[in-house]
Formats: structure tokens, sequence, C-alpha cells
């Protein structure tokens, strides 16, 4: 005979073990079951443009958005684009409540031990950006100094590296918060790659900012569960496909102005 304790425990056990169970069967989601399912759901986000922004609908656009509606024509199946933030656009993905994302998610190796990576679609330069006056020509120059981020953004990790003790480090919950910081003057300078620094020149007056130094050269790449293996060579072969027969470029020279970067 079982005991109450006994029983609570072996409960427990089940439990535990359906929760287990459940979670393998998301994780190792697979190309046919989003193809039955019709539909790819992608996370992205809409506060980095051109990467991800809105159109005059208030739906979400930009170089990720074609990439994403280009990977779903490609499987066959609709699209629908989730908004995220740079903080929660991993878990968005790790708790299933979305396919992959294609969120400018910069390839580093704290990042790779929770997703896996694609090939990178895409690359950006991410620079210390600042008030023309702020004399700021290297990290060192950073002390007293009040510098915006957004949070736990490849920015954030760039800049917490390099900057010595004495920085004020603010983290905002997005690009968009530490535009608007930088432009109120609570800011200094904020680190951003240079298309954010783009829309900052053309909302400020004439020489108000300018770029200080290089933080760094990031790839972009499509980020999916770990275990999912046929999904992930799915994906490769459309990044490779689509970049060797220049629609990645296209894209890319659509909202940007520029070819696409060579990655390797």
């Amino acid at each position: 005979m079982i005991k109450p304790l006994q029983r609570r425990a072996f409960s427990a056990l089940a439990l535990a073990a359906t929760l287990c169970a459940v979670t393998g069967t998301a994780s190792a989601q697979s190309v046919a079951e989003i193809k039955k399912k019709g539909e790819l759901t992608v996370g992205m986000l809409v506060d980095f443009p051109p990467y991800g922004t809105t159109n005059a609908s208030n739906q979400p656009d930009g170089y990720d958005a074609d990439v994403a509606r280009l990977l779903a024509k490609d499987l066959g199946v609709k699209l629908n684009l989730v908004p995220v933030t740079g903080p929660n656009r991993i878990p968005f993905l790790l708790t299933n409540k979305v396919d992959l994302l294609v969120a400018s998610l910069a390839i580093t190796p704290e990042r790779s031990k929770q997703v896996q990576f694609s090939k990178p679609y895409a690359a950006a330069s991410i620079v210390l950006y600042g008030d023309k006056k702020a004399n700021i020509k290297t990290a060192a120059d950073l002390k007293g100094k009040r510098v915006g981020v957004a949070r736990a953004s490849t920015q954030d990790v760039a800049l917490t590296a390099v900057a010595p003790e004495g920085t004020e480090i603010r983290r905002f919950d997005d690009d968009a918060s530490g535009m608007q910081a930088l432009l109120s003057g609570q800011v200094d300078a904020i680190g951003c790659s240079t298309t954010v620094a783009a829309q900052i020149d053309k909302r400020a007056p004439a020489n108000a900012f300018e770029s200080k130094f290089l933080l760094r050269q990031q790839v972009m790449a499509v980020a999916m569960r770990p275990g999912q293996a046929e999904l992930l060579k799915t994906v490769d072969d459309f990044v490779a496909r689509n970049s060797a027969n220049g629609e990645l470029n296209k894209l890319y020279r659509k909202w940007l102005e520029t070819d696409l970067p060579k990655m390797q």
C-alpha cells in the first residue's frame, strides 16, 4: 500500500515527467509540423529600423519582416509576425510563443548556449554615438559619463565589456527609449547600431551628434530552439540559397541602401 507521503512524491514525479515530455515535444518542432499548421510564427523587433519597424498601418515591417516573408513563402505557409523586445525575444522563443526569431539577434557565445543560430542573414556595426560636444574618443573617456543602451542587447554586452569603473550605464527597454534619452539630454551617449544613429541624425539639429568609436561589428542570424536539427538545416539552406541568388541582397538594398556585407 502506498502511503500518503509516497503518493504525493509519486504524483510530483509523474507531473514532472509529463511536463518534461510536453516540453520535449514542443522543442522538437519539425518543418512538417509547421507546414501542417500552415503558419510560421516569427518574433521580430519593431523598434530597430530599418531592420524592424512598423508601416503606415502600424504593422511590422523592415528588412527582418521581408526576410521572414521570404522564408514563409519558401515553406509554403502563411506568416504571423509577433513583435518582441530585446529582453523578451529569447524567452518568447524558449517558451514556444514563436516558432523562430528573425529579430536582429546577433550571434554571441552567451546566446549560443540558449538557442541555435542559422547562418548569418544580416550584419550591422555597433557604435558609441553621442553629443558632439562630449569629449569621448576611447572607452577610457566614458568614466563619469552617462551612457545608455537597450537592456540585454549586443550593445549592452559590448559596452559593459569596455566601460571603465565610474561609467554610469543606463539601461532602457529598447533602442527607441535610448534614442529619446540622448535627444533629451538624459545621457551623453548611447551604444547603438549605425542604422539607429542615422535615425537620430534625422531628428536632431545638424551636427549635434557623432559616432565616437566602434563597439562591435556583429552578424545576425535566425534563432531557433536547441535540438531542432531539421529546422536548422532548412533555414540554413534558405539563407545560403537566397544569398547566392541575390534575393537577400535585394532586400538589404531596399531597406539599407547598400549591399549586404560579406559574412562568414
